[in-house]
């Protein structure tokens, strides 16, 4: 009925004239509104709800008068605290001309307005409550909300009732499971019993003609059912492609058949894309296979790399060239960039006339020790060139150990100066070959010289120093039967300790398997974070053929540049009839890293750094979607990747 006191056509329907009828009642009916006495103290229960206020005036228990009003959004949203006082200040309002010469006793539900005269900091609403109630005798008293029943009740908007329809779906599945029931001779036999006898089998209950056991569904011999749940369960968002465990459970909870366990660990196993992209929790695979002992000093030599260090005259890089029998080192300093006649001639100079020609080089895949001049050079020499199979550098694990105390020697001698650690290079080089070796029992320099390294504190040769030529060559050839019998030893214990961290894998030739293939190591670029979620693993492959023991070489699409044969550590077997045609392995470089290489510019934009405008361009990478696309300084871009021309 308020609604017809409102601007605008007085409209009467049947909901105004419902109201009417009721206030019509109300009033013939009892409870009757008392009359005031003006004598006696007057009682002010006021209560506040989410989109209302409601009060109720009283004396002695009987009700004078009621208030019942709606609240805007506005006053909607103020503290439960600040709804309360609303109340409180629109009942005051209301029924001042009964409150004016009389004791008022104002209850509330809201405990911290009996203190509102003792506060500090009053504003808003309180503030203007408070000034209303200094023209009144008041108290203000507290009361349970369970007991201001009449205020509370007015506070509250009625919800209008409303006639919902409760439909409920049958889920497919449920069909499949009465089906499964018809081709199974066991389900039968159950169905009949229980129909006959609900009480013949203990676990089993049946209901609407669906069997449970322990409550669980119980699902018939049906292949093509049994892989449809499965699949549900493991395969969907839901899902997740969690592990065998965790996918068990999820369906344990609802279903059962005998055999579930064992036909859900199949199906994970089996499952490509947990292959493609999980990584394996097992150890190391791959037993460890030393290298052969050579007989004799430098015929095996190992060669590698140390980059990134400071310039120290001009000299950036520093080539370790290694005997695989004594151990013993030559560290060249050398400046970027560097060729593969650069490379020979410092091998030259260094290996050959000390030494002479090696029978093998091992050596990791750098462009330099892949490239066709090097191969050709080395093969016309008749020395046999050996390379780590990719991503694997333990191959040359000898080289990397000497690399290692290299680093750490240069880094103690010139942490105060890095940029002179050239003038260190050949105090380190002795320092090394004159360093006791565990695995030789002896310095690298003794093994390769017979005698011990002479010590640079002595002032003089001892008397005796020069001995028979005879007994030098016959000292010398038992040290190398003492050398290679020594590494034997350690090679063995190596093998044995090192291969309690690892598992054998065997794979034979037609295997379809599985590579895993290095990111992208270039970590400026800002694709590299979109690297994170791509797949662990590419193929499957074919296995064509296995070289050694523990390394295979794969069939890989035509046109990859990858070498194609992999220590078995990188590759993990196919399980199941089941294969995802692969989509082709990303772009790689010769060493067998992701190559992020630009495709478009799809975006341009000038931003500021360093108070100067820097170009960037928004790049989208070969092989990943518009989505993966990263801001990249273009500078950058023209230095990184000079063929591309946006």
């Amino acid at each position: 009925m308020f609604d017809c006191l409102k601007k605008g056509d007085f409209i009467w329907q049947q909901d105004q004239q419902n109201a009417f009828q009721k206030i019509k009642e109300a009033l013939s009916n009892s409870p009757v509104l008392a009359l005031p006495d003006f004598t006696k103290p007057f009682i002010l229960e006021a209560d506040a709800s989410g989109k209302s206020i409601g009060a109720v005036l009283m004396q002695e228990g009987r009700p004078l008068s009621f208030l019942s009003k709606s609240i805007g959004p506005k006053a909607a949203a103020m503290s439960t605290y600040d709804k309360e006082a609303m109340a409180i200040l629109e009942a005051i309002k209301k029924w001042r001309h009964y409150l004016a010469e009389s004791t008022l006793i104002i209850r509330t539900d809201q405990q911290s307005l009996k203190y509102l005269s003792d506060q500090r900091l009053i504003e808003g609403i309180q503030h203007k409550l408070l000034l209303k109630l200094m023209n009144y005798n008041y108290k203000i008293e507290y009361k349970k909300g369970r007991e201001n029943k009449a205020a509370d009740a007015l506070s509250r908007k009625p919800q209008p009732e409303i006639m919902m329809a409760i439909s409920t779906s049958v889920p497919l599945w449920i069909s499949d499971v009465l089906k499964s029931y018809e081709g199974d001779t066991k389900c039968k036999e159950l169905l009949e019993q229980l129909s006959f006898n609900p009480q013949s089998f203990p676990n089993y209950t049946l209901t609407n003609g669906i069997m449970r056991f322990k409550g669980k569904i119980f699902v018939g011999n049906q292949t093509e059912l049994k892989q449809q749940l499965i699949t549900t369960f493991h395969d969907s968002e839901l899902g997740g492609h969690s592990g065998e465990r965790a996918t068990y459970k999820r369906l344990k909870a609802l279903f059962h058949w005998p055999g579930m366990r064992s036909e859900i660990i199949s199906f994970v196993k089996q499952c490509p894309t947990c292959q493609k992209n999980k990584s394996e929790h097992v150890p190391y695979p791959g037993l460890l296979q030393p290298l052969p002992i050579p007989d004799m000093a430098w015929q095996h030599v190992t060669m590698d790399f140390v980059e990134g260090l400071p310039k120290s005259e001009s000299k950036d890089t520093i080539l370790v060239m290694v005997d695989k029998l004594t151990k013993y080192a030559h560290f060249v300093a050398l400046s970027h960039p560097f060729t593969v006649n650069t490379i020979v001639q410092v091998f030259l100079d260094t290996v050959f006339k000390l030494h002479g020609l090696p029978l093998a080089i091992i050596t990791d895949r750098d462009r330099i020790f892949t490239s066709k001049l090097w191969q050709d050079l080395f093969k016309a020499l008749g020395v046999k060139l050996k390379f780590s199979s990719a991503y694997h550098p333990q191959t040359d694990g000898q080289t990397e150990r000497v690399n290692q105390c290299l680093e750490n020697y240069l880094r103690c001698m010139v942490f105060q100066c890095p940029r002179k650690w050239k003038t260190r290079l050949s105090l380190a080089e002795w320092w090394y070959n004159t360093s006791f070796h565990t695995a030789l029992k002896m310095t690298p320099f003794q093994a390769l010289y017979g005698i011990p390294p002479p010590m640079i504190t002595e002032g003089t040769l001892p008397d005796d120093a020069v001995t028979e030529a005879k007994d030098l060559m016959q000292a010398k050839i038992l040290a190398l039967q003492n050398i290679r019998e020594n590494l034997q030893q350690a090679q063995n214990r190596m093998k044995k300790y090192a291969d309690r961290h690892r598992t054998e894998r065997m794979l034979n030739t037609g295997d379809m398997v599985y590579l895993k293939v290095q990111p992208y190591r270039h970590t400026t670029l800002g694709i590299h974070s979109s690297l994170k979620l791509h797949s662990k693993y590419y193929g499957p492959f074919r296995v064509l053929q296995r070289i050694g023991q523990v390394a295979y070489k794969l069939l890989l699409p035509t046109g990859c540049a990858m070498h194609p044969v992999f220590h078995v550590s990188q590759l993990k077997k196919h399980i199941g009839p089941k294969v995802v045609p692969q989509e082709g392995l990303p772009l790689t470089d010769s060493e067998g890293n992701i190559k992020m290489a630009p495709m478009a510019i799809l975006e341009r934009r000038l931003i500021p750094r360093n108070n100067e405008p820097v170009v960037q361009w928004l790049i989208q990478w070969v092989n990943l979607p518009p989505a993966a696309a990263t801001w990249e300084d273009a500078d950058f871009i023209r230095k990184i990747f000079p063929e591309f021309h946006p």
